[in-house]
């Protein structure tokens, strides 16, 4: 019985989460109404046994009277603002929270997901799953000679126009450095890859502006495909490989890694053309 009671006490207490203030000030109003019907009864008790043992010291009647109109407005009161400020600073905290975890996994100059995230999104998939990877050609040489708020500035319209193109379920990530990732669930290869291939062209025909003017901006792209439960690592393996391969057939280009025979001599990696299954040429 009294474990019952104290589990149904601590049930009616538990200040839980609260999705906004009038939420906090509803449940404070709430919860505030049973503890002044509580407390009102448990005056009433008190007086009741204090009568019984004959240890009132003054008429039970008088007193009822004023418990009935003192007690449940003042613990009402009370309680009403007790909750609501421990409701509030509860709230406020869980919103410095959401705050926190919003800001972990999020890459703060691209406004995308970064990687730790994206890589919870990855384990939540089952099922066919296809992963893009796309790599800024020559980044290092926009750094160098447009400056480093410029390259900045690349980075964040590129993710811009890569999350433009995504289809809806698409996720987005920048990953590292000048390296995007787009995790793509219940299309096939051939829809991946087409997916792919519009977002490579959106690059190439976005107007990237520098200190000096217009100059032109493009990615390679690697592709590959299979079964979620193959984990990440292998998945990232096979489109980071196809992206290598984009990278020496010349950039500006995607290579599906299903698609992909190659030979390595040395350090040197030797692509057979017809093996590269889109190439976004430049307009001449």
């Amino acid at each position: 019985m009294v474990a019952s009671v104290h589990a149904w006490v601590m049930q009616q207490l538990m200040l839980g989460a609260f999705s906004s203030r009038q939420a906090v000030l509803r449940k404070a109003v709430v919860m505030a109404a049973k503890i002044a019907v509580f407390a009102y009864v448990l005056n009433i008790l008190s007086h009741l046994v204090l009568v019984a043992f004959g240890l009132l010291p003054y008429a039970l009647g008088p007193a009822l009277v004023i418990a009935t109109v003192l007690t449940p407005p003042v613990s009402f009161v009370v309680a009403v603002l007790a909750y609501s400020v421990v409701g509030l600073a509860i709230y406020d905290l869980g919103l410095s929270n959401q705050r926190f975890e919003m800001l972990s996994r999020t890459d703060m100059l691209s406004g995308l997901m970064n990687r730790r995230a994206f890589l919870d999104e990855f384990e939540r998939v089952r099922g066919q799953a296809s992963l893009i990877l796309f790599d800024i050609d020559r980044f290092k040489a926009i750094n160098d000679g447009l400056g480093h708020k410029t390259g900045d500035d690349v980075i964040a319209q590129v993710a811009a126009v890569l999350t433009s193109r995504a289809p809806d379920g698409a996720k987005v990530s920048r990953i590292g450095g000048e390296e995007f990732a787009v995790l793509l669930t219940g299309l096939d290869s051939s829809a991946a890859l087409a997916v792919a291939e519009g977002m490579l062209h959106a690059v190439e025909t976005a107007e990237f502006v520098g200190p000096a003017g217009a100059f032109p901006v493009t990615v390679s792209a690697g592709v590959a495909d299979g079964v979620a439960e193959l984990g990440f690592s292998e998945i990232f393996s096979m489109a980071d490989r196809a992206l290598y391969l984009a990278k020496a057939a010349g950039r500006n280009r995607l290579v599906h890694a299903n698609a992909l025979q190659v030979a390595v001599s040395g350090e040197e990696a030797v692509v057979s053309p017809e093996l590269v299954t889109f190439e976004t040429r430049r307009s001449a």
